[in-house]
C-alpha cells in the first residue's frame, strides 16, 4: 500500500497532502495512478516554494509556466496544464486558490445561450437536444460568416440552398434530415429573434428520403450471442460493456435512456425498470434474466462513488458515461462480429426484429421502443416473414 508520506513535499502545497490524497481515493483513482498524481503536486509546490510563491499566484499562466519546466527537465509525463486539474479542481473547492477566470463571452456565445433558452422554455426540448441544435447552430454561424453574428442579417435563399446542397453531399440522407430540421429551427428562430428580416425556413430544400422505404437492419441471433460472448468479463470494462450492450439489443434501449439509467431504476422485486426516454417520457420495461444477471454482474465490480447512474466510466474520476460513449462501445462491438457499418441503432433493430421472430405484435414492439405513434413501428411490418408470407399471393408458374 502507497503511503503519501513517503512523497517529499515543502512548499505552499504540504498542508493539502493529506485531504488532496483522499480526494483521489474518493473519485477512485488507482492507488499508482493517485501516486503519481502526488509527485506531480510534489513537484510544483517545490516549483513554488524556490520562486516564492504562493496558492494566490496558482493562475493559469503560472501553471502553464510549470509544465514547460518539466519539459525543459526532461520529464516524459505530466507536460500539460490539464494534468494538474484534479488538484486545482480540489483547491478550488476549498476556496484556496484564485476561481478559474470568467470565460470571453463572444457575440456568438451570447446567440447560442439565447438559443438554448428559446428551445428550452418555448420549444420544450431536452437538454442532449438541445445541445445538438446549439452545435448546429455554431457550425452553421461558423462556416457561413466566420462567427460573425452582424452578418447574419446578410442571409439569402440561395445561401441556405447552397449550404443545404454541400452538406448533403456529406452526408447520408438521415443525417441530411436532421441537418434541414435544425437549419429550420434555426432559421425561425433568427426571424423571431429580429436578425432576419424574412423567415427563410420556408427556403430550406426538402430531402428526397421517404418514410419506411428502407429496410431496418438488425443482427442474427447467433451474431448477438458472439457480440455478448466477446466482452472479457475479467475486466470491469468487459463486465459494463457486455451489460450495456445486453440492454440496447434486448430491450431496444437508446444510448441517452442507457446513459441516463440510475441504481434506483431497477426493481429487482418485480424484475422491472424505468426507462427515461425521449420526449421527457418515462416507461416502465420488463427486465429479462439474462439483462439482469449482466447487470449485477457488472454492479459487483462498479467503482463505490457518490453518483447514482448505473454505466460510469472505468477511469478515475468516475463519472457517468456518456450516450456517445455507449455509441462508439456499439460501434466497436458491431466491427467485433463482423459489421462493417453502423452502431447501437443496428441493436435497437435487432430487438425489434427478433420480439417479431418471437411472436409479439408490432403494437407490442412499439410498446417496449416506446415509440409514441404506431406509424413509427410500421417499418418493422417489412421484417416480419411470418405474417408477410400470408399476404404473399401463389406463384402460378406461367410466364408472360
Amino acid at each position: 500500500m502507497f503511503n503519501p508520506k513517503s512523497v517529499r513535499f515543502r512548499g505552499p502545497l504540504t498542508s493539502h497532502v493529506e485531504g488532496f490524497w483522499s480526494e483521489l481515493y474518493a473519485q477512485g483513482y488507482a492507488p499508482f495512478s493517485a501516486a503519481n498524481l502526488l509527485r506531480l503536486v510534489a513537484h510544483l509546490s517545490r516549483w513554488l516554494d524556490d520562486k516564492a510563491l504562493l496558492l494566490d499566484d496558482l493562475t493559469p499562466e503560472r501553471l502553464a509556466a510549470f509544465t514547460k519546466h518539466r519539459q525543459r527537465k526532461g520529464y516524459t509525463h505530466f507536460l500539460t496544464p490539464l494534468a494538474l486539474q484534479p488538484l486545482v479542481a480540489y483547491l478550488r473547492g476549498l476556496g484556496a486558490v484564485p476561481p478559474a477566470p470568467e470565460p470571453v463571452v463572444t457575440p456568438v456565445d451570447h446567440l447560442l445561450r439565447e438559443y438554448g433558452d428559446y428551445l428550452g422554455q418555448e420549444r420544450g426540448l431536452s437538454e442532449s437536444t438541445i445541445r445538438g441544435y446549439s452545435n448546429f447552430a455554431q457550425f452553421f454561424i461558423a462556416e457561413l460568416f466566420s462567427d460573425n453574428v452582424r452578418d447574419v442579417g446578410k442571409l439569402t435563399a440561395a445561401d441556405v440552398t447552397y449550404f443545404v446542397s454541400r452538406e448533403s453531399q456529406r452526408s447520408s440522407v438521415g443525417k441530411t434530415k436532421h441537418t434541414v430540421t435544425e437549419l429550420r429551427s434555426l432559421l425561425r428562430y433568427l426571424h423571431v429573434r429580429g436578425l432576419l428580416t424574412r423567415d427563410l425556413s420556408s427556403c430550406v430544400p426538402a430531402v428526397a428520403g421517404w418514410r419506411l422505404a428502407s429496410l431496418p437492419k438488425g443482427l442474427e441471433p447467433e451474431e448477438v450471442e458472439k457480440m455478448l460472448g466477446s466482452r472479457d468479463t475479467h475486466t470491469i470494462v468487459g463486465c459494463r460493456d457486455r451489460a450495456v450492450l445486453c440492454l440496447l439489443v434486448r430491450l431496444g434501449l437508446r444510448t441517452g435512456e442507457g446513459a441516463r439509467l440510475c441504481l434506483e431504476d431497477f426493481d429487482w422485486h418485480a424484475a422491472e425498470l424505468v426507462v427515461r426516454g425521449k420526449g421527457r417520457r418515462d416507461g416502465r420495461l420488463p427486465l429479462p434474466h439474462d439483462v439482469g444477471d449482466f447487470i449485477v454482474a457488472y454492479l459487483h465490480r462498479r467503482p463505490h462513488v457518490e453518483h447514482r447512474a448505473v454505466f460510469l466510466c472505468a477511469r478515475a474520476p468516475h463519472r457517468p458515461i456518456t450516450p456517445q460513449a455507449i455509441s462508439c462501445l456499439a460501434g466497436r462491438a458491431l466491427r467485433a462480429v463482423g459489421v462493417s457499418t453502423g452502431s447501437a441503432h443496428v441493436l435497437r433493430h435487432t430487438a425489434a426484429t427478433q420480439m417479431l421472430r418471437g411472436g409479439a405484435s408490432l403494437a407490442e414492439v412499439g410498446h417496449v421502443l416506446r415509440h409514441q405513434h404506431i406509424a413509427t413501428t410500421a417499418i418493422y411490418a417489412k421484417v416480419d416473414l411470418r405474417n408477410l408470407c400470408l399476404l404473399a399471393r401463389p406463384w402460378l408458374g406461367g410466364v408472360a
